[in-house]
């Protein structure tokens, strides 16, 4: 599977907000969609990465 290409915010299945920066790493305006396929895409995305995540309690610095 490939995944988005930016940072996103995945927003109760309906909307995806991608964070996006320039080359030299300033960030530019946020672009949002409701497109479905891209929204499949960050679904998917998020879903086959939650397993491996960090528990919030379980988190250390």
């Amino acid at each position: 599977m490939t995944g988005p290409g930016n940072d996103f915010w995945l927003i109760d299945d309906q909307v995806v907000r991608f964070n996006v920066f320039s080359g030299d790493g300033e960030a530019l305006e946020p672009d949002h969609t409701e497109d479905p396929q891209a929204i499949k895409v960050c679904v998917e995305a998020f879903r086959s990465v939650w397993d491996l995540a960090t528990a919030h309690a379980d988190y250390r610095i």
